[in-house]
C-alpha cells in the first residue's frame, strides 16, 4: 500500500478531493459558458462572513457559511433581475460587503485568527467524517439538481431569451442556479479555502474548453481536468508538505498551460 493510504487523514483528504473535484466543475461549466465566473468569487468572500460567524458563535462554521452564503445568492439574483443595478455591481456590492462584515467579526473575536486561517487557505489533511458527510451530502444536491434541470440551464446558458419563449422559467432556474453555486462554494471552501474556491471552479473548465467538443464532452472533460488537479495537488502535497489547497489549484493552473500549447501544436 503507498505511505500515502496508510494515513486516516490522508484517505479523507482523497475521498473529500474526489468530491469536490467532480463537483466544482460540473457547475463551472454553466458558470463559465454565461460569463458569471465573478459569482464563484463573491459567494466565496461572503461565505468568510458566515465562516467568522460560526466561529463567533461557537459553532460549526459550514452552517454559518451555508447560511450566509445561500442569503446572499438569493439577493444577489434579487438585484440582478429586478434590473435595478446592472450585475457586476450587484456582485461588487455583496463582495466588497462580504469581506468587510468578515473582518469586522474577526476584530470582534481576536482569538479567530488561527482557524480563520484553516478556512481562508484550505486544510484538507484536518478534514473530519463530519466534514466527509457534510460535503457528500451537499454534493449529491448540487449533481441531483443539476441533473434533473439539465435541459433547463442548457437552454439557458446557450439562449436565455430563446429559453423564455420556450417558457421556460429562466428566473426561477436563475434563482436555483445561483444557490447551486453558494453551495458548491461552501463545499470548495474546506478544501481549497475560501480565497482560492473560485480557482478549482474555473480554471478546469476553461482547461476543457480548450480540448473543445459537444457540451457533454466538455463537461466529462472538465470533470477529468478537476480530479487531476485535485489528486495531483494532493499527492504534492503530502510529500513536499506545502498547503494542499495552493497545491490544488497550482496543478490546475499547469494542467491548463500544457493543455494550451498542446491545442497550438496540434493546429
Amino acid at each position: 500500500m503507498p505511505e500515502i493510504l496508510q494515513y486516516g487523514f490522508m484517505q479523507r483528504a482523497l475521498l473529500a478531493g474526489v468530491m469536490m473535484g467532480t463537483i466544482a466543475p460540473t457547475i463551472g461549466v454553466f458558470l463559465v459558458l454565461r460569463r458569471l465566473s465573478l459569482i464563484a468569487d463573491t459567494l466565496s468572500h461572503v461565505a468568510l462572513s458566515g465562516v467568522a460567524v460560526g466561529l463567533l458563535l461557537g459553532t460549526y462554521p459550514v452552517v454559518g457559511a451555508l447560511a450566509v452564503t445561500l442569503l446572499a445568492a438569493v439577493g444577489i439574483e434579487r438585484l440582478r433581475t429586478s434590473g435595478r443595478l446592472f450585475g457586476e455591481a450587484a456582485l461588487a456590492i455583496f463582495l466588497s460587503g462580504g469581506l468587510a462584515v468578515a473582518v469586522v467579526l474577526v476584530s470582534l473575536g481576536r482569538g479567530l485568527n488561527a482557524d480563520l486561517f484553516a478556512y481562508l487557505f484550505g486544510a484538507l489533511t484536518t478534514v473530519q467524517p463530519r466534514d466527509l458527510w457534510v460535503i457528500l451530502t451537499l454534493g449529491l444536491i448540487v449533481l441531483a439538481a443539476v441533473a434533473l434541470f439539465y435541459k433547463e440551464l442548457f437552454a439557458i446558458t446557450f439562449d436565455e431569451e430563446g429559453a423564455r419563449v420556450q417558457g421556460i422559467p429562466v428566473d426561477a432556474i436563475n434563482l436555483l442556479f445561483t444557490i447551486l453555486v453558494a453551495v458548491t462554494v461552501v463545499v470548495a471552501m474546506r478544501i481549497v479555502g475560501i480565497l482560492l474556491t473560485s480557482g478549482l471552479i474555473v480554471i478546469p473548465t476553461v482547461t476543457a474548453l480548450r480540448l473543445g467538443g459537444s457540451f457533454r464532452r466538455t463537461l466529462v472533460a472538465a470533470v477529468i481536468c478537476s480530479l487531476v488537479a485535485v489528486l495531483a495537488g494532493i499527492v504534492a502535497s503530502f510529500y513536499l508538505d506545502i498547503a494542499a489547497g495552493g497545491a490544488i489549484v497550482v496543478c490546475s493552473i499547469l494542467l491548463f498551460v500544457a493543455v494550451s500549447v498542446g491545442a497550438r501544436r496540434t493546429r
